[in-house]
């Protein structure tokens, strides 16, 4: 039996998940949470084997949430699921430790497969996804071929204003949730790990 945690902080997906592995005999779900915080503290007390692990979460994020899985248990495996398919980030979190990454737009048959090949030690990558080892490819991060929203970019430039969360939310009537899953996605989408090479990222590529 496959013990199985599901990390993600939309019910909707949660529950898409849940109706995907009910008839799957061999998987067993032992717990959802909503972020990477919550999944460490489940982790002392839930015997698992495999995490599925979403990107973008408020608090600590799937990349920092995996890094610390790898570290502390390095025998679950972690299957990053995403919407994200840019190479960056698939590169970025099978740095940080993850076994596998899958779309989510994948079909319920992937899903299964992803988590048993994995489990069996091998690497798993979408089907959809682009081949992310061909070194030929631009590795440049810049704007123009950045997909931020106008709402991102509007946190942005108050985050190179030196503005709080709250500020922030308070000059876009956003709330200070919001405000952090922009400037979540933000650090996803730029590969950066802190406000500071936000605003750098920022500076050398003209939007401020």
């Amino acid at each position: 039996m496959i013990r199985l945690i599901i990390t993600d902080d939309h019910p909707i997906v949660r529950d898409g998940i849940k109706r995907i592995l009910a008839t799957e005999k061999g998987i067993k779900i032992v717990a959802y949470v909503k972020d990477g915080t919550e999944l460490m503290q489940k982790l002392e007390k839930a015997e698992t084997d495999v995490i599925l692990m979403d990107i973008n979460m408020p608090g600590m994020n799937g990349i920092e949430a995996t890094q610390l899985v790898r570290k502390k248990y390095p025998n679950i495996k972690v299957l990053c699921f995403s919407q994200y398919d840019e190479k960056r980030f698939v590169k970025l979190v099978l740095k940080r430790g993850a076994n596998g990454y899958l779309l989510k737009n994948a079909a319920a048959t992937e899903l299964i497969l992803a988590i048993k090949t994995i489990l069996g030690g091998n690497m798993y990558l979408s089907e959809e996804l682009p081949n992310i080892f061909d070194e030929k490819q631009n590795k440049q991060s810049n704007y123009s071929n950045m997909k931020i929203t106008s709402r991102e970019r509007d946190v942005l430039n108050e985050i190179c204003n030196e503005k709080s969360n709250h500020e922030i939310a308070r000059l876009l009537l956003i709330s200070h949730n919001t405000v952090e899953t922009h400037r979540a996605n933000l650090l996803l989408k730029v590969g950066v790990k802190n406000t500071a090479g936000l605003v750098r990222w920022a500076v050398e590529n003209n939007i401020v």
